[in-house]
């Protein structure tokens, strides 16, 4: 059975491009494909970006505990099933999950073996920076995203490893360095 490892990081700190990078160098690794009730964007295609399920079918999954972990955001539900997690890792494929930080503790709390690591911003200013520099979210919006970091740094505090994102080829190769070594 393969390894599955969780990446999780506050909002802006740049852990889609970080795993990007990675999977581009080593693409014997799988990153999951989540559950998630919102519409489905232009180019999206259901089983590769995400299971774009109805509402009642999502709640539907929770009810039969069919979810590794579940959170709603902005209104959306987004989850990991346990089957196809399961089914990855039997199949052989290093499995990468992108949830976050409270999803990661629920993963490791059902499944020990899972190896979870937090992508950290260089400083709190530095973060601020990049969600400010996207120029894609309100001031209210930024500010409830700076206001979620606290909990996720806090939560950071129960991860295996912990990757500072100062520049993405260092964050990638510490990523490797843990990955490899397991």
């Amino acid at each position: 059975m393969q390894k599955l490892f969780v990446i999780s990081g506050s909002s802006g700190v740049g852990k889609g491009t970080v795993i990007k990078e990675f999977l581009k160098k080593h693409p014997n690794f799988k990153l999951s494909v989540s559950c998630t009730t919102r519409p489905k964007r232009d180019g999206e295609v259901h089983g590769v970006n995400y299971f774009f399920l109805s509402r009642e079918e999502f709640e539907k999954c929770i009810e039969n505990d069919e979810f590794l972990e579940w959170a709603e955001f902005s209104g959306n539900h987004y989850g990991t099933k346990k089957e196809f997690v399961e089914n990855c890792l039997k199949n052989g494929e290093n499995l990468i999950l992108e949830i976050d930080t409270k999803g990661a503790l629920n993963v490791k709390r059902l499944m020990p073996d899972s190896v979870l690591i937090f992508i950290a911003p260089p400083s709190i200013e530095e973060l601020e920076a990049r969600l400010r520099g996207r120029h894609t979210e309100t001031e209210e919006a930024i500010q409830r995203r700076m206001a979620s970091i606290k909990l996720e740094i806090e939560n950071s505090k129960h991860f295996d490893y912990k990757v500072v994102n100062d520049k993405v080829e260092n964050a990638v190769k510490q990523i490797e360095n843990i990955i490899f070594a397991k």
